[in-house]
């Protein structure tokens, strides 16, 4: 595996431990504001100085960290069992089945862009990272679907999964025993890109108000409230949007990374 794919699972890495081990790493109370205390630049006793109401930028970053990877990994994890089943029945079974989901449900979905209609679905739903998760879900899963469909096409035909068919195994045990296991690289691939996705949407929406809220400490929410002090107070906005940059960079190179480790002939390359 390259260097840039080790580089993003050491972030990664970074990432996890902080959010686990958040209480212990960020002593400053992330909820209490300090009015006497805004802006203040990063000092000793605040490392990346303090927001509009006086809280720790640094505390408040490590803690985003926790909601970052939270939507993240729940999104990836529904999105891609959703998209997988419905993929495989596609194309395992073609026909009316694959008209229906692949003709209709996909390109339903496809038509609207994916951020806008997630910002619909929240704003219809209302505030709140449960309902940010299930928006980000509704317009996650096509894409899986719609690898998983693909790569069910091409190995259906193979040999082996016509010997299982002509020894008489059902159809599920086909499609869980035969097909996924050797259609299921590329999900892996986009699994690790739709992290990305996921951090990058989250802080999207709750940039725009409609994500997590106070006192729980999101980066884009983060950005949001220190937008208007850009130039006065710039530390405010950079950390957590560096935090943002390197966790979407650190996810892309290990897809790209695993894309190489799982492809013989980019690896050949």
């Amino acid at each position: 595996m390259n260097r840039l794919a080790i580089f993003g699972f050491i972030i990664v890495a970074v990432l996890v431990l902080a959010a686990i081990f958040a209480p212990v790493i960020a002593r400053q109370d992330i909820g209490t504001t300090h009015t006497s205390e805004r802006y203040q630049s990063p000092s000793a006793e605040h490392w990346f100085g303090t927001d509009a109401t006086g809280r720790d930028v640094f505390a408040r970053t490590v803690y985003g960290a926790r909601v970052s990877l939270q939507v993240g990994f729940i999104v990836v994890i529904i999105s891609a069992l959703v998209g997988t089943i419905l993929g495989a029945l596609s194309g395992f079974y073609g026909g009316m089945i694959d008209r229906f989901i692949s003709g209709y449900v996909f390109n339903v979905f496809l038509a609207f862009p994916g951020l806008l209609l997630a910002i619909a679905l929240v704003a219809f739903l209302g505030k709140g990272l449960d309902k940010l998760i299930l928006a980000l879900c509704v317009i996650g899963w096509v894409g899986y679907a719609r690898l998983i469909r693909g790569q069910v096409l091409k190995v259906r035909e193979y040999d082996f999964v016509q010997a299982a068919r002509a020894l008489g195994a059902g159809d599920l045990r086909i499609i869980v025993k035969h097909i996924l296991p050797n259609a299921i690289q590329p999900l892996i691939v986009q699994a690790s890109l739709g992290m990305a996705g996921a951090v990058l949407s989250e802080a999207s929406l709750s940039f725009l108000g409609l994500g997590v809220q106070e006192p729980t400490p999101s980066w884009g929410k983060m950005i949001d409230d220190a937008r208007l002090a850009m130039q006065s107070a710039p530390h405010a906005l950079i950390f957590p949007g560096i935090a943002i940059a390197l966790t979407v960079l650190a996810f892309n190179f290990i897809g790209d990374g695993l894309r190489e480790y799982l492809d013989p002939r980019q690896r050949k390359r």
